[in-house]
């Protein structure tokens, strides 16, 4: 019996060391493993400073200079010319760009001229009685009276008497009256003022115009303006006849354009002051996209670096002994990616490409091309 406890009591002490020794095992504490430094490589450029040319650029859509909205000042159905009224049409000086149909004022005009004819006519024998020194005159007048050409200046009385006499006839009435319906009746067509184009049609031949309506647009395609908005601290830089140059939206072409005006008020919202370009060129369009470049006076002893370089618009960050370090930096002028700076000294490293989570004294290493990787 007593051998058969001694047994089972041995195994009980053998599964509870088994277990004590388990139990140690699983709570051993570990060492914590060593952080591995991790050193960043960053690109670097080094300072060499030099005479930094100061560029602003500007940008806006182009305007023709010589542009005119069309209305109709009459009213009347359109009729067809020998060309169409269509947007892209192109008219030489002194031609009918739109004709509105005038036949009823056209007849009314003439029953007006063949009114003042008469009334002269019926003043004829009063002016040879009271007047007799200024009958020939008025003979001649008649005589080169033609119903269908403009009617000529009226002679000139030789004394108040006779003017006093011809006005109380109502001669001066009824010639400017037929003088205003000549002019009225030139506004049923409107001619080129200068070699053009159609850029905007809002009628069809057969639409009864109204009075006040517009008809459309026409400019001339030769010669435009664009107006760009620059620092009011830079105006002192703008000058009427500086020549520019202007670029399209791609870089693949460039013109010579010339500052004509200058506004004289800054605007208060923005501080900018607006300058307009004019600018002659066959390959340019109405409303097209252009980027100004001003040359201004450059920058000596300064270095040109990424704007997204910039910390709080007057850091950079270097390397200085494999340690990133943040210096400030005096800005000279920022364009649309870059910006000018002054303050660093020859052979410095500056980052040129931004690190995140950088920070003074950041441990790094400079890439080197040259070296495997």
């Amino acid at each position: 019996m007593r051998k058969n406890i001694s047994i089972v009591f041995a195994i009980l002490l053998l599964i509870a060391a088994f277990l004590l020794a388990k139990y140690l095992i699983d709570n051993k504490q570990k060492p914590a493993p060593k952080a591995e430094k991790i050193v960043k490589t960053v690109f670097v450029d080094e300072v060499k400073n030099t005479t930094v040319p100061i560029i602003i650029n500007a940008n806006g859509n182009l305007v023709a200079k010589n542009k005119i909205e069309l209305y109709a000042e009459v009213q009347g159905v359109l009729v067809s010319t020998n060309k169409d009224f269509k947007p892209g049409t192109t008219f030489y000086k002194g031609e009918t760009i739109i004709k509105i149909n005038s036949d009823e004022f056209y007849a009314n005009l003439q029953a007006q001229k063949s009114n003042l004819y008469n009334v002269i006519t019926a003043l004829m024998p009063d002016l040879k009685l009271d007047f007799p020194n200024n009958y020939n005159a008025w003979q001649n007048y008649l005589q080169n009276f033609d119903i269908n050409k403009s009617i000529q200046k009226l002679p000139e009385p030789i004394s108040e008497k006779e003017k006093f006499f011809i006005s109380g006839r109502g001669i001066y009435t009824t010639y400017y009256n037929v003088k205003n319906l000549e002019v009225k009746l030139s506004k049923y067509s409107l001619k080129a003022p200068f070699n053009g184009i159609i850029t905007e049609s809002m009628v069809n031949p057969g639409t009864l115009i109204r009075s006040g309506q517009k008809l459309g647009e026409f400019i001339d395609p030769s010669v435009y303006e664009v107006s760009v908005s620059i620092k009011s601290e830079f105006k002192n830089l703008l000058q009427v006849g500086k020549e520019v140059t202007l670029y399209n939206l791609e870089k693949t072409n460039n013109w010579t354009g010339r500052v004509v005006r200058i506004n004289g008020k800054v605007d208060t919202a923005t501080q900018t002051i607006k300058a307009f370009i004019e600018v002659r060129a066959k390959d340019l369009k109405e409303g097209q996209y252009i980027e100004v470049a001003l040359q201004t006076t450059p920058e000596e002893n300064a270095f040109e670096v990424a704007r997204n370089l910039l910390i709080d618009n007057s850091k950079l960050y270097i390397v200085k002994d494999s340690v990133l370090d943040l210096v400030d930096v005096n800005l000279i002028f920022e364009n649309k990616n870059t910006v000018v700076v002054k303050g660093l000294e020859n052979g410095t490293k500056v980052i040129s490409k931004p690190i995140p989570g950088a920070h003074a004294g950041m441990l790094v290493k400079i890439f080197n091309a040259n070296k495997p990787q």
